[in-house]
């Protein structure tokens, strides 16, 4: 299934986040493809306050992965910096994929094949200064 939502703002781009945060369950992989400034973090703040966590969301850019604990923690990766999936399997990957956590990755195309079945596409492309188009597939498989 497809969902195409039109945000206007950064809210509604949080809130959009929020939506999928809200359908989203333990051990769930996220993949978010958009370039820079297109909104991934946003959405992915929304993703936090939807699995019910009341978290300060940045990019990790330079950390790799920041990880929000809660009901259902949440990992937030980036991999711009990565150049394989081989960096990502060094620093834990499979680890994270088995903490009961979802798992949110951004510049998913860096690291494609380290991707599992079933994995959640999020890619945001933006359509003005403040607006975006959200395409989402494989929620609910």
């Amino acid at each position: 299934m497809l969902m195409v939502i039109e945000s206007f703002s950064e809210k509604d781009t949080v809130d959009a986040g929020e939506r999928l945060g809200r359908l989203l369950k333990p051990g769930d992989v996220a993949a978010f493809y958009g370039g820079l400034g297109a909104g991934k973090t946003a959405f992915i703040r929304g993703v936090a306050r939807g699995l019910g966590l009341d978290a300060r969301v940045s990019s990790p850019t330079f950390t790799i992965v920041n990880e929000y604990l809660g009901p259902v923690p949440l990992f937030h990766f980036d991999m711009y910096r990565l150049g394989s999936s081989d960096e990502l399997f060094e620093i834990g990957w499979e680890d994270y994929l088995t903490r009961g956590g979802v798992c949110c990755v951004e510049w998913t195309e860096n690291v494609e094949d380290a991707m599992p079945q079933g994995t959640v596409r999020v890619r945001i492309a933006k359509t003005g200064d403040s607006s975006r188009r959200i395409e989402i597939s494989g929620v609910g498989q």
